[in-house]
């Protein structure tokens, strides 16, 4: 005799469609919102707009040169110019964003995105350092976690609570998503 866990019913299916896409959408606007918010505070941080957007056209120039099999450099800043490589580092810098927000909803359930709590944001936050520290600035010339850098210790800090504050993006976007959209 059939039963109803036999065979999943349209209706299951399209419970199961519907979740995926209440992911992705909330994972999209999650990181959005909180990479449009890092974004900010590091202009307003940085010198100048003009040295932001230099730190996320480094992003560009960097992943320009992966197709050419060229994945780690004496000095980013020296590299051959990449066309596109502005509009290449702000995508993949809101695209990396997105996927954390990703992470922090696979790890913690999609109920984080509709009811948030701060701590796991903000370890989420902390954690994203890892990639800055262990992969891009040792590919771009500047050690492990800025050890090749005038001052290690400060462009760490920096580091750290930039990516902290991404955290608390990811916080704050989390809450505005489930004030736009609740469940």
């Amino acid at each position: 005799m059939l039963n109803e866990r036999s065979y999943p019913t349209r209706r299951t299916g399209a419970l199961e469609m519907n979740q995926q896409l209440e992911f992705v959408a909330r994972a999209a606007a999650i990181g959005t919102g909180a990479t449009a918010g890092d974004e900010s505070l590091g202009i307003v941080s940085e010198a100048s707009v003009r040295d932001f957007i230099a730190c996320l056209c480094l992003v560009g120039r960097w992943i320009g040169h992966f197709p050419r099999g060229r994945f780690a450099h004496a000095n980013i800043a020296q590299a051959p110019r990449i066309p596109g490589e502005t509009p290449i580092g702000w995508v993949a810098h809101y695209a990396i964003g997105i996927v954390f927000a990703a992470l922090l909803m696979g790890v913690w359930g999609i109920d984080l995105a509709r009811y948030p709590t701060l701590l796991p944001a903000l370890l989420v936050g902390m954690f994203s350092v890892v990639a800055p520290f262990f992969l891009m600035q040792p590919a771009f010339g500047a050690g492990m976690a800025a050890s090749k850098t005038p001052n290690p210790h400060t462009a760490r800090l920096r580091g750290l609570m930039t990516h902290l504050s991404f955290g608390f993006g990811l916080y704050v976007a989390a809450l505005l998503s489930a004030l736009l959209f609740p469940v």
